[in-house]
């Protein structure tokens, strides 16, 4: 089984979730689309996902480039990294947004190692 392609099917999974708990938010705190304020818990559970998103235009591929170029198993740990970091910020941030760091901390480190890690791979690559 290629790992990474595993976790960046789950870090999909995870954020189809965050999409379901913005619906949620919706209706529990009556705040109608296409608004995306109005209650302050809502815009909590909102930026959770809008963020995850930001980090995954970045992650996504960067988890694909680095599998491609090192072992996919090495890579997917490193991006399992990145799906306990944003359940981590999701706990966060919702509760007490100022605790997000963490959180943020365990998804940004590993898409910065991979992003580093695609770029060396390609290099290595050119270089033979």
């Amino acid at each position: 089984m290629n790992w990474a392609d595993l976790v960046i099917v789950l870090a999909l999974c995870q954020f189809f979730f965050f999409g379901i708990l913005v619906g949620s938010a919706r209706g529990k705190y009556g705040v109608n689309a296409p608004a995306v304020s109005g209650h302050e818990m809502f815009e909590r559970i909102y930026r959770v996902q809008m963020n995850t998103l930001e980090m995954l235009v970045i992650f996504v591929p960067a988890l694909a480039l680095a599998a491609k170029y090192w072992s996919p198993t090495w890579s997917g740990a490193l991006g399992a990294v990145f799906l306990l970091g944003r359940f981590i910020y999701w706990r966060a941030y919702v509760s007490k947004p100022s605790s997000r760091g963490l959180g943020f901390a365990l998804s940004a480190g590993p898409t910065i190692g991979l992003l580093i890690a695609a770029v060396v791979g390609m290099l290595r690559q050119a270089a033979v």
